[in-house]
């Protein structure tokens, strides 16, 4: 769901499927774990808590698209503060985690 809305993203939702199969499919776990394409940011959140500036500079760019869309809608004054605040707090998240 999170690569294809905005307003979700990708990584947790990797961290929970991570999870949930460490869980209940061996198998399933160590697939993703080992995924030349998902398995780096695991291990990157497992070990240190980081997340790659790749990825940091990905979701600033989806915020700044989300926002820009939501001025191009004409949402209201309120529902666009209220965006700005939530999302400048998952910004402030993801810039202060550590990256290689």
């Amino acid at each position: 769901m999170g690569a294809f809305l905005p307003l979700l993203p990708t990584v947790p939702f990797l961290l929970l499927s991570a999870y949930c199969f460490s869980r209940s499919s061996e198998r399933l776990h160590v697939w993703l774990v080992n995924h030349p394409v998902f398995g780096p940011a695991i291990a990157d959140w497992r070990e240190r808590g980081a997340i790659s500036l790749k990825a940091k500079r990905l979701a600033t760019a989806s915020v700044a698209m989300v926002m820009a869309l939501s001025l191009v809608f004409g949402l209201r004054t309120e529902i666009m503060l209220l965006q700005a605040a939530i999302l400048g707090c998952v910004l402030i998240f993801i810039w202060t985690r550590p990256h290689q």
